[in-house]
């Protein structure tokens, strides 16, 4: 006859072989830009490597030449490519029961319901703390990039192993409020001075077709941006609302703010996204990929684990800004 343990372990498992998927589903429908990185195919998978490798063009090609008739031409090779490098940082949850809790569960419907309640905080666990990694400075031991690392409110940093301080080129873009802690006093006025600064952050993120399609505001930002908006309701995002969240349009970029802990009331910023460049990177063998049952030797329970590798990364930092008020 099973013991309880058991039926545990194939309840979680067995019964449900897409876990790995239902987690990442669940957090990306839980964060608006972890749900806009699915929507356009830049969640992406690798098999292995020390590191993330990801290629990137850093300057022009040099043989670019304007000649008449038998002129010289200029056929000096050209160093335009580099690699930016992000190490996989890792992650791990785990679905437990004590065998106190499974000996009281024994029963069908109450096992089912034992399980049930573990994989769904399970599932919330994954949603709330990988948002409040996707948006931190990744200052916390072995925590992935979030958006505050790989973009600075003064655009230097070492960002994939490139200094931004040595290189111009991999500098985001960043830009001060004009006035004094306008968020904090929402008012048409300071909704249009908010615009005026906008605008000018928006054209110098600008290159050609290259543009932001994202925007992502604290609530304080998104709060006296929506004031401003008010009788143009109209134009929020559809994909976006479909999907739950709450957004509008800025030009040809959507707005949106997160409900997340890194985003308190008062945190003033902007974050102004190229998704084309933005990334996460996951292994493929730990796409909160579970595992097989483990017994502790010094405890009366199972656990059952489930493992996250990757990174968030951008191969272009120039094209990623942040508005934000210092004040």
């Amino acid at each position: 006859m099973a013991t309880p343990s058991s039926v545990f372990t194939e309840m979680v498992t067995t019964t449900d072989r897409t876990w790995g998927r239902k987690v990442t589903d669940n957090v990306s429908a839980n964060n608006a830009l972890l749900n806009t990185l699915k929507r356009k195919g830049k969640i992406k998978t690798v098999s292995g490597g020390y590191e993330i490798a990801e290629p990137i063009d850093y300057a022009a090609n040099e043989t670019y030449q304007r000649y008449i008739g038998y002129e010289g031409l200029n056929t000096a090779a050209s160093d335009v490519l580099t690699t930016v490098k992000y190490p996989f940082q890792q992650i791990a949850l785990h679905v437990t029961a004590s065998g106190r809790e499974l000996r009281m569960n024994s029963g069908k419907e109450q096992m089912i319901n034992l399980v049930k309640a573990r994989k769904e905080n399970a599932l919330r666990t994954a949603a709330n703390n990988f948002s409040v990694d996707i948006y931190s400075d990744g200052s916390l031991t072995n925590q992935i990039n979030g958006l505050s690392n790989l973009i600075q409110t003064n655009g230097q940093g070492t960002v994939g192993g490139i200094s931004a301080t040595t290189w111009a080129f991999w500098r985001n873009k960043s830009r001060e409020m004009t006035g004094t802690n306008l968020a904090a006093s929402p008012s048409a006025a300071n909704a249009v001075s908010m615009k005026a600064d906008m605008n000018v952050l928006w054209l110098a993120l600008n290159r050609g077709a290259d543009k932001p399609d994202l925007i992502v505001m604290t609530h304080d930002f998104y709060s006296l941006f929506e004031l401003g908006e008010q009788q143009l309701q109209r134009y929020a995002d559809s994909e976006l609302a479909q999907a739950g969240f709450t957004a509008l349009k800025y030009k040809s970029a959507s707005v949106i703010f997160d409900d997340n802990t890194n985003f308190a009331t008062t945190g003033e910023r902007a974050y102004f996204l190229n998704t084309d460049y933005l990334s996460l990177v996951q292994h493929r063998e730990a796409q909160w990929t579970m595992d097989s049952e483990k017994t502790p030797v010094n405890q009366d329970a199972v656990v059952i684990p489930m493992y996250w590798m990757g990174n968030l990364v951008t191969t272009q930092r120039s094209l990623q800004g942040i508005l934000f008020d210092a004040a």
